[in-house]
């Protein structure tokens, strides 16, 4: 197998290097983890609050999230946004009949083109690492979430204790970078490792998207820590002029 360029480090963690990964990226990814990922993306929906009409998924890729969401919550519409098309292209070909509940995007978590309190929830999965300004992105979809509403993170991590901490470290940072690139034909899974490796740990991620704005933020380590699912609500907003709703 003959291995592409790597992407400019310019372009690390950018739509521009997702496009070069779309098609292989869903095997890749239940190859790595196992299929372990299903069941994370299914905690993640769970979060999100119930009677959700409209849910917004940020980073959405393939779609693997906003397809969940919409078989998880028969009643929700959700709207996909990306800044890779090619992956969004891939996660087209999968709607199939839910296309008439599914809309996917091209947009950037940093600058989202929607109105405030739009959304019942907004979610992201494996993204927030990948958005260069992570506080503009957590305000972002704070903004565009209604109050009460939820904003749900999953986002992988570096096991930090417990015994099974230092394999879980060995599968990160020696093999996940090498079978990505055996598997994909793309040298662009060495990011993954080092992107894992430079994210906060999660008491600090809880504290910066309570910094966003979020409340009430829980913070669950999932598979020995190698995962987080982190949830926080959107507090009522209280008019600075005139301190109401």
């Amino acid at each position: 197998m003959t291995e592409t360029a790597l992407t400019p480090e310019s372009e690390l963690g950018s739509g521009a290097m997702f496009d070069a990964i779309a098609e292989r990226y869903d095997f890749v990814n239940r190859v790595l983890s196992f299929g372990i990922d299903l069941r994370w993306r299914r905690l993640l929906v769970d979060s999100i609050v119930e009677g959700a009409g409209e849910v917004l998924d940020v980073a959405t890729g393939t779609a693997d999230v906003a397809l969940a969401i919409a078989k998880r919550r028969p009643g929700a519409r959700v709207v996909g946004v990306d800044p890779s098309r090619n992956m969004l292209a891939v996660g087209d070909r999968k709607l199939e009949t839910l296309a008439d509940r599914i809309t996917l995007e091209v947009g950037d978590a940093q600058a989202l083109a929607y109105e405030d309190d739009r959304f019942d929830g907004a979610t992201i999965a494996f993204g927030i690492r990948n958005v260069p300004d992570r506080d503009q992105g957590l305000r972002e979809m704070a903004r565009v979430v209604r109050p009460g509403g939820t904003v749900s993170v999953l986002e992988l991590s570096e096991p930090q204790g417990g015994v099974l901490g230092p394999l879980a470290r060995f599968w990160i940072r020696g093999m996940v970078p090498r079978i990505g690139a055996l598997l994909s034909g793309k040298r662009e899974y060495r990011y993954l490792q080092s992107s894992i490796a430079a994210f906060p740990p999660p008491a600090e991620f809880g504290a910066q998207m309570e910094a966003a704005g979020l409340v009430d933020v829980e913070v669950r380590p999932l598979t020995f820590g190698v995962c987080c699912l982190y949830v926080g609500r959107v507090p009522e907003r209280v008019s600075a002029s005139r301190g109401e709703r």
